[in-house]
């Protein structure tokens, strides 16, 4: 059976992964339906097919909900951000395990496992990500490390993919078996789906998993 795509809402980061525009002809997306990776979240599984957020970025997506619930306005997740960032979401510490190896970060701001390389509407999380790679392999990015106003300064460049450069506060991990934990409950989003209070998610890649 051959699926087709269409796009429609407001975000469409996967057909910006491809290069195609909005108004585009549909077009087949069997080769990307295959090997998707699998989170596990509180003993429930499933596939995502851009990316896991976990961090700021669940807490934006819960403040939207929290918005689009409340009001027909649209949602502002930039200035959702910079209040967060400003004033209410307090960054974790946070305990990466990827293909066995263990990491430690303080202040984690940020700790998103992707299979493609955008997410949040336009965000260039993962520049170097291949949705198509023959390996599966995914890619963590971690913000951390920094106080409010440091991080502040340097989130817009998540949006050209260039925030990797700063190596003293971005952190890179490519792997297929990856696991995140925070000391303290966060939203988390999987392709904007919003789960609350989640400690810890695990990521296996679509070529590691029998299903």
């Amino acid at each position: 059976m051959t699926c087709f795509y269409y796009a429609i809402g407001t975000g469409n980061d996967f057909l910006k992964d491809l290069g195609k525009e909005v108004g585009c002809e549909p077009f087949s997306v069997k080769e990307y339906m295959k090997d998707l990776p699998l989170v596990e979240i509180n003993g429930k599984k499933t596939r995502f097919l851009n990316g896991i957020g976990f961090g700021i970025d669940g807490y934006c997506c819960e403040e939207g909900d929290k918005q689009k619930a409340a009001s027909d306005k649209p949602v502002n997740y930039t200035a959702i951000a910079i209040k967060g960032l400003l004033f209410h979401y307090k960054p974790k510490n946070a305990t990466v395990t990827v293909d066995g190896k263990e990491y430690r970060f303080k202040k984690a701001w940020i700790a998103a496992t992707m299979k493609g390389r955008y997410y949040g509407g336009g965000m260039m999380n993962a520049p170097a990500q291949d949705r198509l790679a023959e390996d599966g392999e995914v890619t963590l990015v971690l913000f951390y490390g920094k106080g409010k106003l440091k991080t502040l300064i340097a989130f817009p460049s998540i949006f050209k993919g260039e925030h990797v450069k700063r190596t003293n506060m971005v952190a890179v991990l490519k792997g297929k078996d990856i696991r995140v934990r925070f000391d303290a409950p966060s939203a988390l989003q999987i392709d904007g789906e919003t789960v609350l209070n989640v400690t810890e998610y695990g990521v296996k890649a679509g070529k590691t998993v029998l299903v």
